[in-house]
């Protein structure tokens, strides 16, 4: 008998203690939560199929004549002067990066690479021009240093050569 519950109280131990030692579940939920049952594999399978038409729906067909410019040369040709007064005008970086968005992944990645490093180039010409800023001011107050101690020591030098 005793045998018997020797091996209950292990088996206990490491069903419950044990996996709980070495695989910490979460915090139980709340009492006032319903849990959900688990779905077969055919509603599964509905919910993939779900989730795959909207993904497959979700993507941009017309990608614009950034990546298809030859498509997009005979509309260009019928109206010169309307694309001559669009071009003049630069899209601002947010409507570049909401062009780019529609466009996939293949057309953000380089927009963004392009805000990126436009943001590093100001960001490091900022940087060089304070570096430069206080190098002058540095060496305006090294000079004025040397000024102020420059006429005590020729003074000096004076009231030694008069005496």
């Amino acid at each position: 008998m005793k045998l018997k519950v020797v091996y209950r109280k292990v088996s206990d131990y490491i069903r419950h203690d044990l996996k709980e030692i070495v695989l910490p579940s979460s915090l139980p939920d709340p009492p006032h939560v319903v849990k959900r049952r688990k779905l077969t594999w055919h509603e599964r399978f509905l919910v993939l199929k779900e989730a795959s038409r909207l993904y497959a729906a979700s993507w941009v067909r017309d990608i614009g004549p950034e990546l298809r410019p030859n498509d997009y040369k005979k509309q260009g040709d019928a109206e010169p002067k309307k694309q001559a007064k669009e071009t003049e005008k630069e899209p601002s970086v947010l409507e570049d990066l909401a062009v780019a968005a529609r466009g996939g992944m293949e057309t953000l990645r380089p927009a963004l690479h392009r805000v990126y490093m436009t943001r590093a180039s100001n960001y490091k010409d900022a940087l060089a021009s304070f570096v430069k800023g206080y190098h002058e001011g540095v060496q305006q107050v090294m000079q004025s240093k040397e000024e102020s101690q420059v006429p005590k020591d020729e003074s000096s030098d004076n009231s030694k050569k008069t005496t």
